[in-house]
């Protein structure tokens, strides 16, 4: 009896430590400052952006480690930093894809330093509802586009205007009722989480 009594001590331990945040920490073990990651976002607009973009990507972030715990700075509402898990989470059916520069030299201490630093100064702004092409207010894709740009003089992914993408859907047709009336800016420059996953620059690190 004390037998079965420490084995199923033991099988509760074990199962406890299974889902203890050390092995979420060796679950992102792989992940490093600057990833780029990507995921299909549950959110209202979410399916719009992949009929528009035919990407099933709708929204992404920059990974980066402090300590030994990993988050993704993101723009939501408002732009933020969100523990790795959780963001993970948040997306459809808890999948992701994790990019990096095919270059890694590129993302030195400085560079990374420096778009961390352009980063908190864009913390705590409004998401963008509208696309624009300002620091007012910021939109997940503008948001890693820019913090490349500015720390590594990369442009990673390629970018548009809005009558680029494909706004045929009735889907997209109401989405752009809603966000702009009868006064959409077709040419409005815009980057996309697809234009950034597609771009040349990177390579794909992880794929859940």
């Amino acid at each position: 009896m004390k037998h079965i009594s420490l084995l199923f001590l033991l099988l509760v331990f074990s199962a406890c430590k299974k889902d203890s945040p050390q092995d979420t920490s060796v679950r992102f073990s792989d992940f490093k400052n600057g990833d780029i990651i990507f995921q299909t976002s549950t959110s209202a607009q979410s399916k719009a952006i992949q009929l528009a973009t035919h990407s099933k990507y709708s929204h992404c972030g920059i990974v980066y480690k402090e300590g030994n715990d990993f988050f993704v700075f993101e723009a939501v509402q408002p732009v933020k930093t969100t523990p790795l898990d959780e963001w993970t989470a948040r997306g459809e059916h808890g999948d992701y894809t994790v990019m990096r520069l095919k270059d890694t030299s590129v993302l030195t201490p400085a560079s990374l330093q420096k778009m961390k630093a352009a980063g908190k100064a864009m913390a705590g702004k409004n998401y963008d509802l509208y696309f624009e092409w300002s620091d007012s207010r910021i939109y997940c894709s503008e948001l890693v586009w820019k913090l490349y740009k500015d720390a590594t003089g990369l442009e990673v992914g390629h970018l548009q205007k809005l009558s680029d993408f494909d706004l045929s859907s009735p889907a997209v047709q109401q989405k752009l009722k809603e966000r702009y009336g009868n006064n959409i800016p077709k040419d409005e420059k815009v980057i996309s989480p697809a234009a950034i996953y597609n771009s040349e620059l990177l390579t794909t690190v992880i794929e859940k």
